[in-house]
C-alpha cells in the first residue's frame, strides 16, 4: 500500500498520523464520581427528579451548587485521557538555584596591629639595599649588618646562618632561589656569594661581576640577576663557569636613585608601578609595552618601598617622614584600604610570605609580621622550581677553579 495513502476504517477515513488508540489512565480517574455520574442521569431521567430540581428556591439552589463545588461534584468529564504535568522533583540543588540570592562580596578584615615583632639590631638605614627576603620553603632571611639572620616562620625558631668577613661586608642585598634551599648574598665589596642553608656551605663566589657594591638579587630559575652601585644590570648563569651572560648599562649610582621602588604585578605582567621618594612621594602605573603612564597617586609621603599581592589586585606601600606607615591599595580604582601603623622609622624594606597572604617590614632596629594581604580563595601547593641540587657538583668545582685562579 502506498505510504501516502489514507487508511479507511467502517468508511471514515483517518490520517495515517492519527492511528494511536485511546488507552484509559487508570490512576488520572475517580471511579465513584464516575459511577455516581452515569447511574445519576439515569435515575434522574427515571423519576423525573430534574423537575424537582427545576422548583428548588434560589437560596436551595445556591446552596446545591455551593456544595457540589465543595465536593467536586460538578465534573463533566468522566475519561481522562493524560495526566496532569507532574511537579518538579523539589531538590536541594534544584532549588537552590532558583532561589539563591545573589552573595554580596564579604569585606576582608584587614588587622590593624601586626601578629609578630622581632628584633633586627645593626640593620642599615639604606634606600638603595635590599636586606629581607622570605624564600619559598617559609623561611625568612634579614641581613644585620655583617651577618645573615634566618627566621623560620613554620616553627618560629630564629638563628645566625653565616657572619661575613669584615673587608667583605657588610651584606648589601639577600635573594633566595626557587628552590628555597639556596640563598644569594651581594656584599658591599662587589662579591656575590651562593650558599647552602641546608648545610650551611658557600658553593660559590661570583667575582668581577660589579666594581662596587651589589644592592639588588632577582632569580629566574638558573638565571641570577645583580644590580650594582656601579649602574650596571647583569645577569648570570650560575650553572657555567663564565657566568656573566649578559649586561646592561644606562644607570648612574645606585639603581632607582630617583625611583626608590618598583615592581611588576603578578597578575598582570605589562603592569609596572613605581614609587618616587624624596619630596615626590607618588606612586605611578606605567604599561611596560607602550611606556605609557596609565595613573598616579599622591601619597602624601616618601615612598620607600612597594610590594604586589600574589592573589589580588592589590598594592602595599610602605612610607617613610612623617609617618612611617604602611598603606594597602585597591587596583585600579586606587582606594585606600588601610593605613597601618607602628613602625617608628622609615619602612625601607618588605617580603611576602610563599602564599602571600604575610607581609614582613623592616624598619629601625625590629621587623614586623602582618597578615594584611588576603588568603588565596584555595588551597595551593607552592610550586617549588627544580632544585639546584642537580648541579651542584658543578657549582663545587667551578668554585674551586675560580678560587685557584683569583
Amino acid at each position: 500500500m502506498n505510504a501516502g495513502m489514507n487508511w479507511k476504517e467502517h468508511g471514515r477515513k483517518i490520517p495515517k498520523e492519527n492511528l494511536d488508540r485511546f488507552i484509559p489512565n487508570r490512576s488520572a480517574m475517580d471511579f465513584d464520581f464516575a459511577h455516581h455520574a452515569l447511574t445519576e442521569a439515569l435515575i434522574e431521567a427515571r423519576d423525573g427528579k430534574k423537575k424537582e430540581a427545576r422548583e428548588l428556591s434560589p437560596s436551595k439552589e445556591a446552596y446545591r451548587k455551593r456544595l457540589a463545588e465543595t465536593l467536586g461534584l460538578n465534573r463533566t468529564r468522566i475519561l481522562a485521557f493524560r495526566n496532569k504535568p507532574q511537579p518538579p522533583l523539589h531538590s536541594h540543588y534544584h532549588s537552590a538555584s532558583l532561589h539563591q540570592q545573589p552573595l554580596k562580596p564579604r569585606r576582608r578584615r584587614i588587622p590593624q596591629s601586626c601578629s609578630k615583632v622581632l628584633d633586627a639590631p645593626n640593620i642599615l638605614d639604606d634606600f638603595y639595599l635590599n636586606l629581607l627576603d622570605w624564600g619559598s620553603r617559609n623561611v625568612l632571611a634579614i641581613a644585620l649588618g655583617h651577618t645573615l639572620c634566618l627566621w623560620d616562620a613554620s616553627t618560629g625558631s630564629v638563628s645566625e646562618f653565616v657572619t661575613i668577613e669584615e673587608d667583605q661586608g657588610p651584606i648589601t642585598s639577600i635573594s633566595w632561589a626557587p628552590d628555597g634551599s639556596h640563598v644569594a648574598l651581594g656584599l658591599n665589596n662587589s662579591q656575590v656569594q651562593l650558599w647552602d642553608s641546608s648545610s650551611i656551605r658557600k658553593i660559590r663566589t661570583l667575582n668581577g661581576v660589579h666594581h662596587s657594591r651589589v644592592g639588588s638579587l632577582a632569580w629566574n630559575n638558573h638565571i641570577l640577576t645583580t644590580g650594582g652601585m656601579d649602574g650596571k644590570i647583569v645577569n648570570n648563569d650560575v650553572r657555567i663557569r663564565s657566568h656573566v651572560v649578559g649586561t646592561y648599562r644606562g644607570h648612574t649610582g645606585d639603581l632607582w636613585t630617583q625611583v626608590v621602588s618598583s615592581c611588576l604585578v603578578p597578575l598582570q605582567s605589562n603592569l609596572l608601578a613605581t614609587g618616587g621618594g624624596g619630596t615626590d612621594g607618588a606612586i605611578k602605573f606605567w604599561n611596560t609595552h607602550t611606556g605609557a603612564c596609565l595613573n598616579s597617586v599622591d601619597t602624601g609621603s616618601q615612598v620607600c618601598a612597594l610590594l604586589w599581592s600574589k592573589n589580588d589586585r592589590e598594592l602595599l606601600s610602605s612610607h617613610g617622614f612623617s609617618q612611617n606607615h604602611l598603606a594597602l591599595w585597591k587596583y585600579p580604582s586606587l582606594v585606600k584600604m588601610a593605613e597601618l601603623t607602628g613602625h617608628t622609622s622609615r619602612v625601607l624594606f618588605m617580603t611576602q610570605s610563599p602564599d602571600g597572604s604575610t607581609v614582613a617590614s623592616a624598619a629601625g632596629d625590629e621587623f614586623e609580621v602582618l597578615g594584611c594581604f588576603g588568603m588565596p580563595d584555595t588551597a595551593k601547593n607552592l610550586i617549588r622550581m627544580q632544585p639546584m641540587s642537580h648541579f651542584l657538583p658543578c657549582l663545587v668545582s667551578v668554585e674551586t677553579v675560580i678560587t685557584t685562579s683569583h
